[in-house]
C-alpha cells in the first residue's frame, strides 16, 4: 500500500523572520526542516511513499529543493489559514488515507515510527504531547472512550498539545473533507476535525510522543531548541 503524506508549507513564516520559506530553514546539522522531514517519512515508511507539498510563499524555492514529490498550490496563502491548504490537498490524494504534517515541526524520526502501525492500519489519529500544555498551542480533551473531544487553541484544562503530525483514515477522509470546506479561512485545519467529531461521529485517537522530541518552528528561539535535538 503507498502511503500518503502531506505537508504544509503554503504559509509565510514570517515570525521567524527568514527570507525563504519556513520549511527551507537550516538546521543545525545542515539539512533544512523539509529536509529532516523527507528523511524522517522515508526511515518510517520506506520508498513506497507518495508526498505532496501543499506550496504558496515562494513555492518556486521548495519545488527547486525538492522537484521529485508532487505539489499542490494555494493561490491564497497569504489570505487563508491550514484548514484551506489542508482541504487543497484531501481533494488533490484521492480516497485514501493521508498522513499529514506541517512544514515547520522539527521532529524525532520514532514519531513516525511509533505511528506507522496506525497508518497501515488505516486509523486515525493525532499525535500529542502531553508533558506540556501552553496558552498558544492547539490542546486537546477526551471523550468518555479516550478519543479526542475537541481540539483547538481555546480548550480549556488540556490534556497536552497537539504536535501538527495526524492521519485521516480513507474511511473519515470524506466527512474531514466536508467539514474542511465549513472551516472559515483563518480556521486551523484542527477545526475540520473538531466538526467532524461533532458532525460526523469522527473516532480520533490522541496518541502520546511526549517522550520523543517534536518542535514547531515558530520563533528564533524554537530553532534553538530544536538544534539541540538533531
Amino acid at each position: 500500500m503507498t502511503i500518503q503524506v502531506v505537508i504544509l508549507a503554503a504559509g509565510m513564516g514570517s515570525r521567524l523572520g527568514r527570507e525563504l520559506p519556513k520549511p527551507l530553514t537550516e538546521l543545525g546539522d545542515g539539512r533544512t526542516i523539509m529536509q529532516q522531514q523527507h528523511d524522517n517519512i522515508a526511515a518510517a515508511f520506506g520508498t513506497d511513499v507518495t508526498i505532496t507539498t501543499v506550496v504558496g510563499y515562494k513555492l518556486e524555492h521548495i519545488i527547486d529543493a525538492f522537484p521529485d514529490v508532487d505539489y499542490v498550490y494555494n493561490e491564497q496563502y497569504d489570505q487563508t489559514n491550514t484548514s484551506k491548504s489542508l482541504l487543497r490537498a484531501m481533494k488533490a490524494t484521492g480516497k485514501s488515507g493521508v498522513l499529514w504534517m506541517n512544514g515547520d515541526v522539527v521532529f524525532d524520526p520514532q514519531v513516525l515510527v511509533r505511528v506507522a502501525g496506525r497508518v497501515h492500519a488505516d486509523q486515525s489519529f493525532v499525535s500529542v504531547n502531553t508533558s506540556a500544555v501552553s496558552d498558544e498551542e492547539v490542546k486537546y480533551t477526551v471523550d468518555a472512550d479516550g478519543f479526542v473531544r475537541e481540539l483547538s487553541k481555546q480548550v480549556s484544562n488540556g490534556l497536552g498539545e497537539a504536535v501538527g503530525i495526524n492521519f485521516i483514515s480513507s474511511a473519515d477522509k470524506a466527512a474531514f473533507t466536508r467539514q474542511l470546506q465549513r472551516c472559515g479561512d483563518q480556521d486551523y485545519f484542527e477545526r475540520g476535525l473538531e466538526l467532524a467529531i461533532e458532525h460526523d461521529a469522527l473516532k480520533l485517537e490522541p496518541v502520546d510522543i511526549s517522550d520523543l522530541y517534536a518542535v514547531e518552528i515558530d520563533f528564533a528561539e524554537d530553532l534553538e531548541r530544536a538544534n539541540r535535538h538533531v
